[in-house]
């Protein structure tokens, strides 16, 4: 092997890495030269994150208002998937126009508008309620069209085993994004007021349009000789075509939307036991004289379900997510939150108490939240550029949404029809579960074959 083939062998002491490197690499494997742009684009997902959960109570605040907001809650799951439908269909017409920078500014400044119109509606007098149901529907298709273009682009950036590597890293800037954004939102909510903090969430949205126009450029200016040749193809716009139709011919793709639909089923129904399962626990708390009402006690039970969800998803991102990309890979990864899920509901088949579900919850979704946030971005490294954006927005929005409907129909039927009690909600789970290790399996099949092509052109290139 040369000098340059290994350049963590071969370095001279003047070229060894710095403190921060040191540093770095107590959390994922970095090495001398990637740390600029991981961090770029760590701190293009945080301002996103941070961007979005600053408006998240906001969306709570409105809807809350109407005292069928539960159910209509439910309902407005399955009218965000309709809408997503011409969502993707008009992100995938304008990403076969324009370039990658001009795809995330115009896409990110059109969320930045709406913002606006929000606050202008507000000075018209608009009321609460039908703001609240618009603004629910919107910031549902907001947040994960965002962040899936995001990680279009990160996908854009790094070879395959490159990213692998640097993506743990990358993606514990949205964790850290999400515990920042809900902690300051709780602080400043009340000085600032809800529309303000939409204003603020703009404002954020423009500097994340200004980092990824700068990552672009520097990443065209700057051409190390690891990374792919096709770098002049990262300036043209994607060839012609929808996301839909990239998921329904492609195996790997299908299977990839199939999970992520199971999965998203799987963690709303997950989120109706804990919502029942406490609501249950605060009547008796308040009927035994153990709880001041009801509001105080479901408020302090959430604030502390998402204060270990969150802790848990740091913990997992920072120490563990890239050690197991290390040991089991990307495709190994894949396997790790449907058997925490299988076991949590299997626990909770057999007799769900509050604090057994909470633990459950908190685990699976600060897995989710972490190590199966970045391990879905990272199966995109194998793609081909079309892929990573068009399908990937339309796999992480509509299959998304798609699967939340689906579990508001399937608590509605059970709930109104069948009867079913917690336990059997945690068996149906437990069904799908298996479901999605049976999809798992096909993903991890087909990703290996992807990944063992991908390896080849490069040594064919080399």
């Amino acid at each position: 092997m040369t000098r340059s083939d290994d350049p963590q062998k071969n370095r001279t002491p003047a070229s060894r890495p710095n403190p921060g490197y040191a540093f770095l690499r107590l959390f994922t494997d970095i090495r001398p030269g990637e740390a600029a742009k991981a961090l770029l684009l760590t701190l293009n997902i945080f301002l996103l994150l941070l961007a979005y959960y600053l408006i998240k109570p906001v969306r709570e605040a409105l809807l809350l208002v109407d005292k069928d907001a539960p159910r209509i809650k439910s309902y407005l799951s399955g009218a965000q998937a309709v809408l997503l439908v011409f969502v993707i269909l008009g992100f995938s017409w304008l990403a076969s126009k324009v370039s990658r920078h001009k795809l995330i500014t115009w896409v990110t400044l059109f969320f930045v508008s709406n913002l606006a119109v929000f606050y202008v509606l507000h000075l018209a007098g608009v009321g609460a309620g039908v703001m609240g149901i618009v603004f629910f529907i919107w910031i549902g298709i907001f947040n994960l069209l965002v962040v899936a273009q995001f990680w279009g682009f990160a996908n854009d950036l790094y070879a395959p085993e490159t990213g692998k590597r640097i993506f743990p890293l990358i993606a514990f800037g949205a964790t850290l994004g999400a515990v920042a954004g809900s902690r300051v939102a709780k602080l400043i909510i009340g000085p600032l007021g809800l529309y303000n903090m939409m204003l603020l969430s703009g404002a954020l949205l423009l500097a994340c349009i200004v980092l990824a126009v700068f990552i672009h450029k520097r990443e065209v200016a700057f051409s190390p000789g690891e990374e792919p040749p096709e770098r002049a193809a990262q300036t043209q716009p994607l060839k012609p075509g929808d996301g839909f139709s990239l998921v329904v011919k492609t195996r790997y793709l299908f299977f990839i939307a199939l999970a992520i639909l199971v999965y998203n089923f799987i963690n709303t129904i997950g989120e109706y036991i804990i919502s029942d399962v406490a609501t249950r626990a605060g009547l008796a708390a308040v009927a035994q004289g153990k709880a001041e009402s009801m509001g105080v006690f479901i408020g302090g039970f959430f604030s502390d379900y998402q204060f270990l969800t969150n802790t848990l998803a740091l913990v997992i991102q920072l120490f563990l997510v890239s050690r197991i990309f290390k040991w089991l890979g990307v495709g190994g990864a894949l396997f790790v939150l449907p058997f925490i899920a299988l076991g949590g509901y299997a626990f909770i088949s057999m007799g769900a108490t509050l604090l057994l579900v909470k633990w459950v919850k908190s685990l699976e979704n600060g897995t989710d939240y972490s190590l199966m946030n970045t391990t879905k971005a990272a199966l995109f490294l194998v793609t081909p550029r079309e892929e990573k954006y068009k399908a990937k927005a339309a796999i992480d929005t509509f299959f998304v949404r798609g699967g939340d409907a689906l579990a508001a129909l399937a608590v509605f039927v059970g709930t109104t029809f069948l009867g079913l009690s917690i336990e059997r909600f945690a068996v149906l789970n437990i069904v799908f579960v298996l479901l999605w290790i049976s999809l798992s399996l096909m993903i991890y099949k087909h990703y290996k074959l992807r990944r063992g092509r991908a390896e080849s052109a490069v040594k064919a290139d080399s």
